[in-house]
């Protein structure tokens, strides 16, 4: 167990960086580095060839750890605890570990991974207001139809339903679109159209275009989904109702 020191008022404060991915714990040592990958320090899935050996990177400078995409092709989401603050963290960017509960969440291929970073001393803590949302209150102030919002909660199932971190299959539009008894040009429209919404909001990552794989832009839309709290497990019931909500 290990981590930086600092002086609080004249008393020593260790700050130790722990990992939980599937039920593991991963502890990053004072002045060592944990690699997140295919084949690395955590090794979150050794049989998916879109998985970089090596995709992130957590590291001590100074007094401050950082999470580092060391990848060159993959983009993680980044969220905290309580999913009001979201960042893109792009190959060859990073970002500073100062909350207690970092979210972190990545595709590779057709398999999404999430994991949780912890800081038992974190550089950031903030102060609950009586303006802050609760559980069950959407984050921001993106309004769906409820063909949008069923849409993605058939595409981010898989995620809801799983009780810890660790890894889930993006369904496809296909797939999804069978789960809502739609026809797949329903689905394909009404995804674009959710995307498109997204998308002029400044959310990264849902814009088709040359090199922009389908199943990527699902991914992402269910990674923002979950994360800013526009879907949660308690809508999951609303999926059985889909065959009887009307045309938007």
């Amino acid at each position: 167990m290990a981590g930086r020191t600092k002086n609080e008022g004249g008393r020593t404060v260790t700050s130790t960086i722990s990992v939980e991915f599937c039920g593991e714990w991963f502890r990053v040592a004072e002045g060592e580095e944990l690699t997140i990958g295919r084949d690395a320090d955590l090794n979150v899935d050794d049989d998916n060839p879109y998985l970089h050996r090596r995709f992130l990177s957590i590291v001590q400078v100074e007094t401050m750890w950082w999470l580092v995409n060391i990848g060159s092709r993959l983009s993680a989401t980044i969220t905290d605890g309580t999913g009001t603050m979201q960042a893109w963290l792009a190959p060859g960017a990073r970002i500073p570990l100062v909350f207690d509960v970092t979210k972190v969440v990545f595709t590779a291929g057709p398999t999404t991974y999430d994991l949780e970073i912890h800081a038992d001393s974190p550089q950031f803590e903030r102060s609950p207001s009586l303006d802050d949302p609760v559980g069950e209150t959407t984050v921001g102030s993106v309004q769906l139809t409820a063909s949008q919002k069923l849409l993605i909660l058939a595409l981010a199932e898989p995620m809801l339903t799983r009780e810890s971190s660790g890894m889930s299959a993006v369904p496809t539009s296909a797939q999804a679109a069978e789960r809502l008894g739609w026809p797949l040009t329903k689905f394909n429209r009404k995804l674009d159209n959710v995307c498109d919404k997204l998308d002029r909001m400044g959310v990264r990552g849902l814009r088709g275009g040359p090199g922009k794989l389908a199943s990527n832009r699902r991914a992402r839309l269910v990674e923002h989904s979950v994360f800013s709290r526009l879907v949660s497990s308690e809508d999951l019931p609303l999926l059985d109702q889909a065959h009887d909500v009307d045309e938007d």
